[in-house]
């Protein structure tokens, strides 16, 4: 029987990859290069905005404990994440173009994987299939969902950071560390003193923003991916206590202590591009260029992509859902991505991880167990399918969402370890995984 597959972004190929190694022959269904969303342009699979995106590694962070999750499960989506590593102190940042390419390798090479281009408009109710088309799904085929779910969608603005070429910044101004020292030099970044920061600031709450245009319309700001002109606006400190907070960056020569510090985080693998990190925006072109101007060492940055703002669509994922991602009405359609409300690139992944071993063991006959809130990866699931959610938004995966340990203890890092211990234990004592690590 064949599981079909709608979009081929991070999600669905986590989900064709773990069908197909079942055994379950797929069909991937992906509308570039014949059309793109507003936010893509890149042919290739897996496309990613920045290269930060699978953000922080190690099991302290909830989500560098899902990703340890996602790799002990078999996940592809890590495996060539690891491979294309670039340097970003304790973060999992990758070259973009070379992980989209290793990713849509892979997925074309294997056998019981056929990929089908062109915009799908329809979905058939009666065979299996996962919709991983993401937040910027075409018109068509969301007309289609919202006919399929009977309900309005949702909206929320998504934004994407500014990036600059490295030739292009002043390095006599800047410096090369990362916070804490944590992961060695691997930050550039540009400090200011008070004078500096209020004359940025009031210039950043003053710039003229982009007018919105279709796409755009009729949203809300999500609040981890917030424009930097809407944190200014909040505050004149708010972004001292967020991206340009200065704590653990003294001056690695002076100690000296800074005001704000804006951070640069390498873009690709050359070195050749840097991220300019929670500067996320809608501002206009020119105003970038004019504000951001204004930053110690980027007075004559080369801008090799503005920061643009998009619309992200996400259905009600606790009224239509169950905890294994599949329709409560139809149980043979599933969801996947962010469009089910988890947010962030790595849970995108994780959900299309778990959606494809559904289907698939559905498919080979069985009933297959939704896994525990023990771990993160279930707890994101259990998260998007909670119907006691009164006003559901999307979520990144947090230490908050996993069920509590039973006991009360007080240092972090113990505590984390303890929890990874557990998701572990959980995922290595599971029959039906360990059966098919073992066909």
């Amino acid at each position: 029987m064949n599981l079909k597959i709608i979009g081929a972004g991070l999600a669905g190929c986590e989900a064709a990859w773990q069908a197909a190694q079942r055994g379950i022959r797929v069909t991937l269904c992906e509308m570039k290069p014949e059309k793109y969303s507003p936010a893509h342009h890149n042919p290739d699979f897996a496309e990613l905005v920045c290269s930060n995106s699978l953000r922080a590694d190690g099991i302290y962070n909830a989500v560098g404990l899902l990703k340890e999750e996602m790799r002990r499960l078999g996940s592809l989506i890590m495996e060539c994440a690891d491979a294309c590593k670039v340097p970003a102190g304790g973060a999992l940042a990758v070259d973009r173009d070379e992980f989209s390419r290793m990713i849509t390798e892979r997925i074309t090479a294997h056998p019981l994987i056929d990929v089908k281009l062109g915009e799908i408009s329809e979905i058939n109710t009666d065979e299996y299939t996962i919709i991983a088309a993401g937040p910027l799904v075409s018109d068509k085929l969301a007309d289609e969902i919202s006919r399929l779910v009977r309900q309005d969608h949702l909206h929320f603005f998504d934004a994407a950071a500014p990036i600059v070429s490295y030739d292009s910044l002043d390095m006599t101004k800047a410096f090369r560390a990362a916070r804490y020292g944590k992961g060695g030099a691997d930050y550039i970044n540009c400090p200011m003193n008070k004078d500096e920061y209020m004359n940025f600031y009031r210039a950043l709450i003053s710039a003229e923003t982009a007018e919105l245009h279709g796409f755009e319309t009729g949203g809300r700001v999500f609040e981890g991916c917030m424009p930097i002109e809407v944190m200014a606006n909040r505050g004149e400190d708010t972004m001292r206590y967020g991206p340009l907070k200065p704590v653990g960056l003294d001056n690695p020569i002076t100690g000296e202590r800074y005001y704000a510090v804006v951070q640069l985080r390498q873009d690709n693998a050359e070195s050749s591009m840097y991220n300019i990190v929670g500067f996320q925006t809608h501002l206009k072109f020119g105003e970038q260029k004019r504000v951001f101007g204004m930053i110690p060492g980027l007075e004559n940055a080369e801008f090799v992509r503005y920061g643009v703002m998009h619309r992200n669509t996400y259905i009600n994922s606790p009224t239509l859902l169950d905890s294994t991602y599949s329709l409560k009405a139809f149980p043979k359609v599933y969801f996947a991505g962010q469009i089910t409300g988890v947010e962030g690139y790595v849970e995108s992944a994780s959900s299309g991880l778990l959606a494809g071993i559904y289907a698939a063991e559905r498919i080979l006959g069985g009933d297959p167990e939704p896994f525990s809130a023990e771990t993160a990866i279930g707890a994101l699931a259990q998260y998007v399918s909670n119907g006691g959610v009164s006003d559901f938004q999307p979520m990144n995966v947090n230490y908050g969402i996993i069920v509590p340990l039973g006991k009360k203890i007080r240092d972090k890092r113990q505590k984390a370890e303890l929890t990874a211990e557990r998701s572990f234990a959980y995922i290595d004592n599971r029959g039906d995984l360990n059966a098919y690590k073992n066909r």
